[in-house]
């Protein structure tokens, strides 16, 4: 079978691989439909440092059981679709002693530390697959890249008493968007790209700012009568953004942190204690509560799904695709990759 490896900074291609065998305990899963993470342009582009090379992209999964091993429950059915949790922790460290495997030191995703999801057949352990007998198979490979928002704003403590300012709406930042709005909290959305502030504005925010357009800080203070947003997520990761999460955020506000920025930043730290912010970093998700509850969200079908979608590939136009969408990231939110194209 056939899949999408990134074999080295600015160079991907499809080759050739075993259909894998179901091992005990393990269900093997038919892709349909996989998603291009902003980490695989990034790992692309050679600015992610967690990336191996050579190694078959994708953790987005939409697919369907087709077969099981040995000792997998009588209720994990085959013919049921299902997404995947994409993440393998080492069970040792000092983050999986406290029971978050999700900042697991030696954590391997799939797609960057192990082989991921673009091909045809993937075996895995039964309890890494979330299954729906609701949500299609595209629907179901956006549960992943939303999981991280919802955990960044269960990061952030989020309540329905809370104005909450997102930085960013790419997928994953619309995720938190989606995320805070369900919790009743009044949400800003903060991108350059008007397409997406009109995505969250069909998500449900209170307001959205375009920092081109008008002056972030100063939108914040006044939508918020000068105290700035209680929570601040920064799903960014650049130094403008840091500071102004940072800046804006309200005396005794929380800031979570999402992004990779890819250099230095530079913080007048006397914000910090004047303030008396908390400042959160955010990885991944906690599958066995991050899942549920975004397919839950799902499968109420408040989120916007084919609006998100910008562009739908066959594996054959992975490499072209990874090309094009490195020399011009614009008006882009989610790839997807159809098995069935």
């Amino acid at each position: 079978m056939k899949a999408l490896f990134l074999t080295r900074v600015g160079e991907s291609e499809i080759r050739e691989v075993e259909k894998p065998e179901v091992g005990e305990g393990e269900v093997l899963l038919e892709v349909s439909k996989v998603g291009f993470c902003g980490g695989d342009l990034n790992s692309f582009k050679g600015m992610f440092p967690l990336q191996e090379y050579p190694n078959i992209l994708g953790h987005e999964v939409g697919g369907t059981i087709v077969a099981k091993g040995k000792n997998v429950p009588e209720q994990v059915k085959i013919g049921t679709k299902g997404t995947v949790y994409p993440y393998l922790a080492c069970g040792k460290c000092k983050a999986c002693k406290k029971n978050r495997p999700n900042s697991c030191r030696e954590n391997k995703t799939m797609g960057v530390r192990r082989p991921g999801a673009m091909t045809r057949y993937i075996s895995l352990p039964w309890q890494d697959v979330f299954t729906s007998e609701k949500l299609n198979h595209r629907e179901l490979a956006l549960a992943e890249p939303l999981t991280v928002g919802f955990h960044a704003v269960d990061r952030g403590r989020v309540t329905s008493e809370d104005v909450v300012a997102v930085i960013g709406c790419g997928i994953v930042g619309l995720g938190a968007v989606a995320s805070a709005v369900n919790r009743g909290a009044r949400v800003i959305a903060v991108d350059l790209d008007p397409s997406k502030l009109e995505i969250a504005k069909q998500i449900g925010v209170a307001k959205t700012i375009n920092p081109k357009e008008e002056n972030l800080h100063e939108a914040l203070q006044s939508f918020t009568f000068g105290d700035g947003p209680d929570v601040i997520i920064e799903a960014v990761g650049s130094p403008e953004t840091y500071r102004a999460a940072v800046e804006g955020v309200a005396f005794t506000g929380r800031v979570v942190c999402i992004g990779y920025a890819k250099t230095d930043i530079a913080f007048n730290t006397s914000l910090f204690v004047q303030k008396e912010i908390e400042i959160l970093g955010s990885r991944n998700c906690v599958g066995r509560k991050d899942f549920p509850e975004v397919i839950d969200y799902l499968e109420s079908r408040k989120f916007p799904v084919e609006a998100v979608i910008s562009k739908t590939i066959s594996l054959e136009e992975g490499p072209e695709t990874l090309k094009k969408w490195a020399q011009d990231a614009s008006g882009i939110i989610k790839i997807m990759i159809d098995f069935e194209k």
